[in-house]
């Protein structure tokens, strides 16, 4: 299966955004061809105050972003893993960060809520609080294409392996995380992360991020890291981005899949170490080292 990543630098601005997104996706179907492309995290809207991400919150189906990628699986063919979209439900007073997938004829197979929300603040002081927007999840999706399970997650999701071994006791072969991993934390954390989420649970990654920065309403300015990376169940790279827009191709191989998993049996070798008890232990008072000396008198 051939997959082409687009990533982005998005803004507050949803006409902008939809353009640029069909305006690569139309180039990765002209030269790329793929079976799947793949969106980064908030695709539609990026930035602006919480009332403005509410309000530009839309309809998950029947929003703009929603019709918008319906219509281009539909009209060219190609099965689409929307990162994510601000949904806004009817009802509830805070928004979704959700990821919807059409097949190849612009179907919705399916829809995820990011469950870990974005709450930190950063080591230059830049305080970043998802959850003041948006609500968890809670439920996970993973999705069938092409002959694999493909599973879904959401930028900071990344940091939580219990998540994928949640995934992988379901047999996942893809993880797909669309991001907005922020420079901060990226350059030190974002290779390793996706790397080893591919190696521990062998599954291809495919890690589809923002780049570039935007503007606060304060005036702050923050950058992310880009880097979109697909990796195989072994870590090795396959394709990796750098810090512009554009599509990022790579093919994907179930022969892959099957050649990690018997060099390595690690599903037959995993125990449900939940059940185990945890013995805990205290170690005494440091004994002070009495040192003899010898007596020349």
């Amino acid at each position: 299966m051939k997959i082409s990543m687009i990533q982005l630098n998005s803004r507050p601005d949803r006409a902008y955004n939809l353009a640029e997104a069909r305006r690569l996706m139309l180039k990765a179907v002209q030269k790329e061809k793929p079976d799947l492309i793949v969106l980064p995290e908030h695709f539609d809207w990026t930035g602006g105050t919480v009332a403005e991400k509410t309000a530009a919150a839309d309809l998950v189906p029947g929003g703009r972003a929603h019709q918008m990628i319906q219509r281009f699986a539909a009209e060219h063919g190609v099965a689409i893993h929307a990162g994510s979209i601000l949904e806004s439900v009817p009802g509830h007073d805070r928004i979704f960060n959700t990821s919807v997938i059409f097949d190849a004829n612009g179907s919705q197979i399916g829809t995820y809520r990011k469950v870990h929300l974005f709450d930190i603040i950063a080591p230059d002081g830049k305080r970043y609080a998802e959850s003041e927007t948006v609500a968890p999840g809670n439920q996970l999706l993973i999705y069938e294409l092409r002959g694999f399970r493909i599973a879904c997650c959401i930028c900071y999701d990344l940091r939580f392996s219990r998540l994928f071994d949640r995934l992988a006791a379901e047999k996942a072969d893809v993880f797909i995380l669309p991001a907005a991993f922020t420079t901060q934390t990226g350059k030190f954390h974002w290779e390793v992360l996706c790397r080893a989420r591919a190696i521990e649970f062998q599954a291809f990654m495919v890690a589809c991020g923002q780049c570039g920065s935007y503007t606060t309403p304060a005036g702050e300015e923050r950058h992310m890291f880009g880097n979109s990376m697909i990796c195989d169940p072994w870590g090795q790279i396959l394709v990796r981005a750098q810090d512009t827009p554009g599509v990022f191709s790579a093919r994907i191989d179930p022969d892959r899949l099957r050649q990690v998993r018997s060099w390595i049996p690690m599903e037959a070798h995993r125990l449900d170490l939940d059940v185990f008890p945890v013995a805990t232990a205290k170690a005494g008072p440091k004994r002070e080292l009495l040192v003899a000396t010898q007596d020349k008198s």
